[in-house]
């Protein structure tokens, strides 16, 4: 296992050092938020890849492909989905509108009031999707070291938080590129053909297994209509994807780069379901289905490919983590601590250095402080599925309607907006009360309840000024810069 190891400990190193290298890059809050808004169809591509599959997708994918065969690809091919939508449809406009936040292009599009409201509730959100991938460090690295469970969590999300304050999106940019790299190679590349190898080929895994894990619907159409809901919709709204999508140098990066990732997702799905396939021939009595990805890796990989396998489950989760938890201090301090302080200016003329600096430490801030909500809520939480499912229904159930409605429809108000969010957000909060938690009836009426509210209260208030309409045209159109010291882009 040295050898093992010291892959491992090479790549957390070189985790730190890019680390280092951003916080010399990072030097305004464009920089730090969204890495200038400068990156090409290459690293575009390679890091929303990264940040959506993490390791929900990668453990959980295989441990789903355990359990149900090949239809344990839905979830991870319903998040495939979700980006796909995104890219085609609505990124080009979202890279126009050169805001941070999810919650200013709801204050643009209804002309304000919207933002604090719709920013607890991403925050809410995105610290939960952090939490979660922060626990899975502990499953990793037990595997690795025969770890405890706490010093495991506070020693990978440690390195994340370290990273990620120092440079903040440029070093998650450069570290998610190369934990893409790495999934590519140690899932893909390795892990998927020698799986399938060590279980005979496709041949033997049909002959031993049921036939239902060889139908594409066999885990459930129920199942899979409410991955679709979950992951497909949660996809076009979420932060942690938004702020991605900031990144881009331009609409066309966002759009093509976008969907190259989002087909990556879907070969990324089915490799995982295989891989766990092939698991459940060598190990048909494993525990635990999420045991799968660990137990095919321990035990059927040689020495060196083994540690780069596991180094590629690592980089799945820190690239959803510090994704997350960028997403989840950028809302923090921009939509919910500089409204309730006041501080909030549109509008104004070019940053003074020592203002840009300023801003730049009050995100790198919050970045720690986060990091450490997180590790610390991370530790006191066990069961990651529930904490993910209560993240996934509180953005869908609050936002999808208002967020779509303002993209989609004119005739939306400020005030249905905000009934959207609040009636959205009880109601599901509500229905997991009392049906559960894992149960798909919160999710359907919470979001129900939200376009209900949304429809009943915009029909039956005064329309969107249309100064305020005519404000947001502009900015979908990409003819209003970021700041007015900067050039107004050629019209693309």
């Amino acid at each position: 296992m040295a050898v093992d190891y010291t892959v491992i400990v090479v790549y957390l190193a070189g985790m730190l050092a890019m680390g280092w290298w951003g916080m010399r890059r990072a030097k305004s809050k464009s920089e730090f938020l969204v890495a200038g808004r400068r990156l090409g169809p290459a690293m575009y591509s390679g890091t929303m890849a990264a940040i959506v599959l993490g390791g929900a997708s990668t453990i959980g994918g295989v441990g789903l492909g355990y359990q149900y065969g090949l239809s344990g690809a839905w979830m991870v091919f319903t998040i495939g989905l979700g980006l796909l939508a995104l890219s085609v449809f609505f990124s080009a406009r979202i890279a126009r509108l050169k805001v941070y936040t999810v919650s200013e292009m709801l204050d643009l599009r209804y002309g304000g009031r919207a933002g604090v409201i719709s920013g607890v509730v991403m925050w809410a959100y995105t610290l939960m999707l952090a939490v979660t991938s922060t626990i899975a460090y502990a499953t990793i690295f037990d595997v690795l070291f025969d770890m405890n469970r706490t010093v495991a969590i506070v020693l990978g999300g440690s390195i994340v938080v370290a990273y990620s304050t120092l440079g903040g999106m440029w070093s998650i940019t450069l570290t998610d590129m190369v934990q893409f790299v790495v999934k590519t190679i140690g899932v893909l590349l390795l892990l998927l053909p020698i799986a399938v190898v060590k279980a005979g080929g496709f041949s033997e895994m049909k002959a031993k297994l049921p036939t239902e894990y060889f139908d594409p619907l066999g885990i459930g159409g129920e199942t899979i209509f409410t991955y679709v809901l979950i992951y497909t919709f949660g996809m076009l709204i979420g932060q942690d994807i938004w702020q991605r999508v900031f990144t881009a140098r331009s609409d066309r990066t966002a759009k093509w780069g976008g969907t190259v990732a989002g087909t990556y997702c879907l070969v990324y799905a089915l490799a995982g379901a295989v891989i766990g396939t092939a698991a459940k021939v060598l190990y048909p009595k494993l525990g635990s289905p999420d045991d799968a990805f660990a137990t095919i890796v321990k035990d059927e990989l040689p020495v060196g490919v083994r540690g780069l396998v596991l180094a590629a489950a690592l980089a799945a989760v820190m690239s959803t983590s510090s994704g997350a938890l960028i997403a989840c201090a950028t809302v923090a301090n921009n939509d919910i601590w500089s409204r309730l302080r006041g501080a909030v200016r549109r509008g104004e003329g070019a940053e003074a250095a020592g203002t840009a600096h300023d801003e730049v430490s009050g995100n790198r801030a919050f970045i720690l402080l986060m990091g450490v909500a997180v590790i610390g809520t991370a530790i006191a939480l066990n069961n990651v599925v529930e904490a993910l499912t209560v993240a996934y229904n509180l953005l869908v159930a609050g936002l999808l309607v208002p967020i779509l409605g303002g993209l989609l429809w004119k005739r939306g108000t400020v005030q249905g907006a905000l009934a959207s969010v609040i009636v959205g957000g009880l109601a599901v909060i509500g229905l997991m009360a009392g049906y559960g938690i894992l149960a798909n009836e919160p999710v359907y009426l919470g979001l129900s309840a939200s376009l209900v509210a949304y429809v009943a209260v915009s029909l039956a208030t005064k329309p969107t000024d249309a100064a305020v309409l005519a404000t947001w045209r502009e900015r979908l159109a990409g003819r209003t810069p970021e700041l007015a010291s900067e050039p107004v882009p050629a019209h693309q």
